[in-house]
């Protein structure tokens, strides 16, 4: 069973009751006989592992080590200098083959 936190109204002593999620009675106070009233306090909450937003979206560090993309080799052929297709200068230009 869960222990819960309990506040007094009048003399506002503190206690600790085990007791049923499920029950909805009202708790007197030990020392008064008054009622209490159900204390809430943040509970911590700490998130380990993947799987969580912080760990999976977080951008991927970049490798010194890893080979960079390799770029298509030079070529000597210069690039065509006809704008426009079906020009005649294509037919004969080598970067066009």
């Amino acid at each position: 069973m869960p222990a819960y936190d309990f506040r007094c109204t009048e003399c506002a002593e503190t206690f600790e009751v085990n007791r049923p999620m499920s029950s909805t009675t009202e708790e007197c106070c030990p020392s008064c006989g008054a009622v209490a009233r159900k204390v809430f306090s943040p509970v911590s909450v700490t998130f380990k592992g993947t799987g969580f937003h912080n760990t999976d979206y977080r951008p991927k560090p970049k490798d010194e080590s890893a080979p960079s993309e390799e770029k298509a080799p030079k070529s000597d052929v210069p690039a065509c200098p006809a704008k426009t297709e079906g020009s005649s200068e294509c037919s004969t230009c080598p970067a066009a083959s």
